[in-house]
C-alpha cells in the first residue's frame, strides 16, 4: 500500500559552519518536532559531518530527507564549500546521506531553503543569511534563481561581501564596524536587484543595530529548516 501524502515526515537538515539543525516536517511544512543541534564537527570533513547528522536522525521519525547546504550544489553533488573543506568537492551528498539513511535525500543551498521558508512569491524578492559566511538567494514570484553566490563577489576595498561580513570580519573588526558595512552593502543590493522585499535571517541577525528599510525584515532562523519541504513539491 502506497503511503498517503498527507502522512509523509519530512526531516530538514540545517548544514551550517558552527552547528547542524534537524527538525520533522509535516506534508504542510508544520514542524512536528523539536529542533536538534550539533556543533559542526572539526574538521568538517564529509564523514563527519554526515556521522553528525546520523546521531541527529537517531531519535527522529521519517519517510525522506531535505538538506540545506552552505555552498552551490548541483544535482545532489557539492561544487563550493568555502566554510566547511575542499574535501567536500565533487561530494555527492545526495546520494551519500541517502545509503546512509535509506531514505530518499534531496540537497538545495542553505540560503535558498531559508528564501523558500519565509518569502511571499510575490515579485523580487532578495534573501541574506548573515552567519559564518554570507549567503544570499534571489527569487522572482516565488521561483528561485539558482546558484546566487553574492558572498564572493566584490563589495568594497578589495574584499568581497563574505570577507565584509562574515562571522571572522564581526569578531575582527567588532559591532560597530560590521553593522556600517552591512547597512552600505543593503544600501548597494537595493540598487543592484531592486527588489520588493529583503529578507535577512543567521544566527548573525541578533547584532544588528539599525532601523532597516520599511521593505526588509529579519526572518527567523527557523526558516532555514522549513523551507526544506519546498525540495519535494
Amino acid at each position: 500500500m502506497n503511503q498517503s501524502a498527507s502522512s509523509i515526515l519530512t526531516l530538514a537538515v540545517d548544514i551550517g559552519g558552527s552547528g547542524i539543525k534537524v527538525i520533522v516536517l509535516d506534508s504542510l511544512g508544520e514542524p512536528i518536532s523539536e529542533r536538534s543541534r550539533r556543533k559542526t564537527p572539526q574538521p568538517p570533513t564529509p564523514e563527519a559531518v554526515i556521522n553528525t547528522i546520523m546521531i541527529l536522525a537517531e531519535a527522529e521519525t521519517f519517510d525522506r530527507v531535505a538538506v540545506g547546504f552552505p555552498g552551490v550544489i548541483r544535482h545532489g553533488i557539492v561544487e563550493t564549500a568555502v566554510n566547511l573543506e575542499n574535501s567536500w568537492i565533487g561530494y555527492d551528498l545526495a546520494n551519500s546521506l541517502s545509503q546512509k539513511l535509506g531514505k530518499p535525500v534531496k540537497v538545495a543551498n542553505d540560503a535558498d531553503i531559508q528564501g523558500w521558508g519565509a518569502i511571499s512569491g510575490q515579485g523580487v524578492e532578495l534573501v541574506l543569511t548573515l552567519g559564518t559566511g554570507f549567503g544570499s538567494a534571489l527569487f522572482i514570484d516565488g521561483n528561485l534563481v539558482p546558484n546566487l553566490e553574492m558572498g564572493h563577489h566584490p563589495f568594497r576595498k578589495g574584499e568581497t561581501y563574505e570577507e565584509q561580513l562574515g562571522r571572522k570580519a564581526l569578531d575582527k573588526q567588532g559591532e560597530k564596524k560590521w553593522n556600517s558595512r552591512l547597512k552600505k552593502a543593503i544600501a548597494n543590493l537595493a540598487h543592484l536587484f531592486n527588489y520588493d522585499y529583503l529578507y535577512i535571517g543567521g544566527g548573525e541577525t541578533k547584532k544588528i543595530n539599525f532601523e532597516l528599510p520599511a521593505n526588509a525584515k529579519i526572518v527567523p532562523n527557523v526558516a532555514g529548516l522549513l523551507g526544506g519541504i519546498k525540495l519535494f513539491k
